[in-house]
Parts: C-alpha cells; sequence; structure tokens
C-alpha cells in the first residue's frame, strides 16, 4: 500500500463516528422496522378485513315485489346488527346499470337475467339465484293469447324506462318483429298500465314483479274482462333466450275456491339473482346469503322448497365466497359467534397478525442488529490504526512522522469522547489501551528519527 493510501484511510477516521441513538441511526434501523410494521398492516387488512356494518341494497320502485322482498332482507339481517340501505330504483336494468357504475354507492341488487348487454359486468359476481320470476302479459279478453305475434298492431304497455319488465319485453318483441309499428309500445309504470288497461285505452300490459306491485296484479286477475297470456311458444322462447325458463301455473294456484286462473298457463321468465360487487365483504355476503335460504328456500308458486337460492352461473360468475358458502357454510368466526364480537376479533386480527409476524421476530433481530452497529463503531477505528501501523512500516519522512502524530491524536480523541452501553465498555477499553500502543510506536519511530524531539503527552480518558 503506498503511504498516500495508508495516511487517507486514517484522515477519514473522524468521519466513521456515527452514534446510533442519532438520527442517522433512527433512518438506518428504526426507521424501516416502522415502514415494515406499517406494511404489515396493510397487508393484514387486505387479508382480513374487517366487516362493513352497513348494506346497500338496490331494491325497485316503492310497492314493486323487489321492494318488498329487499324489506324481508332488511328485517332479516338487522337482527344480526348489521344496518341494511334499501335503495329504490326503477327496476332491475336500472339495479344493473347502478351497480355496474362505480361512482353509485351500493353493494348488493337484485338483477334479472338477460339485462347486460352493453353493461360492464367485469367487478361483479353473483351470489346465487333467488327465484324464477314470470312475465305477466295481461290481455283485454276477446280471445286466448297463446303468442305474441297476436298482439301486433295493437297498444302494448312495456314498462318503464330502467324496469326489466321493459327490457325483457323488447327482446321478445323484436324477436317476433313487433318492435315497432304498427305496433305502439308505451313506457308505462305498472298502476299506469294497468288503470289504461281496465280503461280499454291499451290492449295489453306487461308486467313484472320489478315494475308492479302484487296488489295491481291481484286487481287485474280478479276484472273478467282482463286475462293472463299463455305460452304456447314456452319452448322456443328458451332455444332463442339462454336466461328464460319455462313455468308452469297450475290451474287454482292463486284461489282454489274461485278456480284462478281458471287453467293451466305455460309462463316464461328469467331467473332473478342477487348481484354484488367484487368487494363486497365475505361475511356481508354470508348474511345476503342466509338471509336469502330464509326467504325464498320454501315453496312458492315457482319453486319447490329448497330449490333457491342457488349457486347457478347464468349472466354472472359465481362469487367465490359464495360457493365456499353453499358447500361448507359461513366463515369460522361467523359460524360460532355473535356477528358483533365475530367482527371485532376481526378488527382486532388486523393488527394482532402484524404484531406477532413482524414485532415478535423484531424483538430478536433488532438487539442482534443493536449490537453489530455497536460493534461495528468500535471495531472500524481498528482499520485506521492497521491504516497508520502500516504507514510506519513504509519508513516515513519527517512531515509524514508528524501527520501520523496528529491523526493518533484525533484518533484517540474520537474514541475518549465515544459513548456506549456499560454492555460494551470492556470492548471500548480494549480499542483505548490499543489506541495507546500504537500512538507508543509512532513516537518510537518519530524519537528514533529524532533522539531530540521531545513526544508528545498521550490523551487521558
Amino acid at each position: 500500500m503506498k503511504k498516500s493510501d495508508a495516511l487517507g484511510l486514517a484522515r477519514n477516521a473522524m468521519k466513521w463516528n456515527l452514534p446510533l441513538l442519532s438520527w442517522r441511526g433512527v433512518l438506518c434501523l428504526w426507521l424501516p422496522l416502522l415502514v415494515l410494521l406499517a406494511g404489515g398492516i396493510l397487508a393484514a387488512q387486505k387479508l382480513f378485513r374487517a366487516a362493513p356494518t352497513t348494506i346497500r341494497l338496490l331494491s325497485g320502485p316503492e310497492g314493486s315485489s323487489y321492494r318488498n322482498t329487499a324489506d324481508k332482507y332488511k328485517k332479516a339481517i338487522e337482527h344480526f346488527g348489521v344496518k341494511v340501505m334499501v335503495l329504490p330504483s326503477n327496476g332491475a336494468l336500472d339495479n344493473l346499470q347502478q351497480l355496474a357504475n362505480p361512482k353509485v354507492k351500493a353493494d348488493v341488487a337484485f338483477v334479472q337475467g338477460g339485462l347486460t348487454d352493453g353493461v360492464d359486468i367485469s367487478h361483479l359476481f353473483s351470489l346465487g339465484s333467488l327465484f324464477a320470476q314470470p312475465l305477466m302479459v295481461y290481455y283485454r279478453h276477446s280471445k286466448p293469447v297463446e303468442m305474441l305475434s297476436q298482439l301486433k298492431g295493437k297498444r302494448l304497455a312495456i314498462g318503464p324506462e330502467g324496469s326489466g319488465a321493459r327490457a325483457l319485453a323488447l327482446k321478445l318483441l323484436k324477436a317476433n318483429e313487433m318492435d315497432g309499428p304498427p305496433t305502439v309500445l308505451l313506457e308505462l309504470t305498472g298502476e299506469e298500465a294497468a288503470n289504461e288497461l281496465l280503461a280499454g285505452k291499451i290492449d295489453a300490459a306487461f308486467l313484472m314483479g320489478d315494475s308492479a306491485t302484487p296488489a295491481i296484479m291481484k286487481k287485474l286477475r280478479e276484472n273478467d274482462e282482463i286475462e293472463i297470456a299463455d305460452f304456447r311458444q314456452a319452448d322456443g322462447y328458451l332455444r332463442k333466450f339462454r336466461f328464460l325458463s319455462k313455468l308452469t301455473l297450475p290451474e287454482g294456484a292463486y284461489d282454489l275456491g274461485k278456480n284462478e286462473p281458471p287453467r293451466t298457463l305455460t309462463l316464461i321468465g328469467p331467473t332473478v339473482e342477487l348481484v354484488a360487487r367484487n368487494d363486497l365483504h365475505p361475511a356481508l355476503s354470508d348474511l345476503l346469503i342466509g338471509a336469502a335460504r330464509e326467504i325464498h328456500g320454501g315453496p312458492g308458486l315457482f319453486r319447490i322448497a329448497g330449490e333457491f337460492p342457488a349457486p347457478l352461473a347464468r349472466d354472472f360468475p359465481i362469487s367465490p365466497d359464495a360457493e365456499r358458502f353453499y358447500k361448507s357454510g359461513a366463515q369460522f368466526l361467523y359460524k360460532r359467534l355473535p356477528f358483533w364480537l365475530a367482527n371485532l376479533l376481526d378488527r382486532l386480527i388486523v393488527i394482532i397478525v402484524p404484531l406477532l409476524v413482524i414485532l415478535f421476530p423484531a424483538t430478536k433481530i433488532v438487539p442482534a442488529v443493536y449490537k453489530y452497529f455497536m460493534r461495528a463503531r468500535i471495531f472500524k477505528w481498528y482499520g485506521a490504526l492497521m491504516a497508520i501501523e502500516r504507514a510506519m512500516l513504509a519508513h516515513p519522512s519527517p512531515e509524514e512522522q508528524a501527520e501520523l502524530l496528529r491523526r493518533i491524536d484525533a484518533i484517540e480523541k474520537a474514541v475518549n469522547e465515544m459513548k456506549t452501553p456499560a454492555s460494551f465498555g470492556d470492548q471500548l477499553y480494549v480499542l483505548r489501551d490499543h489506541v495507546r500502543m500504537v500512538r507508543q510506536q509512532v513516537e518510537a519511530i518519530v524519537h528514533s528519527s529524532n533522539p531530540d524531539s521531545v513526544p508528545a503527552p498521550a490523551i487521558v480518558a
């Protein structure tokens, strides 16, 4: 090694004394630990999201069967301490459009099949099919209507904008080449359509549960001049529209005493699904499916007991959380504990997991790192001392000898001022002894080169 290099190493030794508890020590050791802990908490929030305490449910118009069903969900779910906000809408299509719009604050909605054309559903999942919903075509009695083509050129009420009834009616009418003149299509609400039909101002009305109330449909059935169309071509419609189901309304199903309807009718209709956004919390998914089983699990006009809800993938993929629920039931905590307690534990997990995964190992790692830094502060002075010794072996000139004395003075002063914990005191005192030893060697070389020189006094700790 060149003499200049050795002297340079010694000259820079003063710059290496960085106390561990200084702001630099905090940046080097404690700040990364805090960043790691914060990252762990964020990761835990992703893996163990605490369940929200509110569900926003898109339903349907006031008084519609969709709205009535939403009220049943509200009653069933709020029993567990979760608030349900029932949001009104214009019907199934409006539900889907709002749910697909990320700007709309909604979590779940009733959506019938066959409405996804032109709608981005990539972030939507189905929690299961809830029930089959028939399309009821009421018409003024003249002769039995068994095919929609018999209504060509008539005045037809197809439901308001945003309703599932209107969307389905337009698909069926288009398939019969009846979606334009001479057929007159009127966008009337359920009540408006019923009143116009009873008054003889229109010839037929397309009604579904999202656009008309049960009371309106009952009023139409009880009028002797109003009949329900029988879909003789039901099988043909099913071949053309895969989202439709063939439904049977048995004779006397509405009223056995009055024999309503007076004959068995063949109907068609889509299945209504409970659709949610893909960020719905698994616990809320479990609550919703549990409520669905309670509300739709029994027998009905168009279902047998236990048929619904069902994980039937139609227009939407089934949610992974829904698949898990149908196979094995609710999540472990929510299956065995009250919802409020399970939710509280979920929130605690967000804090506990990072503490266990990060802080517990850190209690072993940080002391080791601390010890490493403290030993490094002491040992790096040995590098400076070794550099001085190598410089002495290179037969330094008088000027270089004077420089070595100044360097050893600086090292001795820095070492004497070094602050360390008592546990490292033995190493510090050994270092001071070694500094004195190197000083004596330097002074011996200086004295041998200049016998008349007087050694500089050593710095006392």
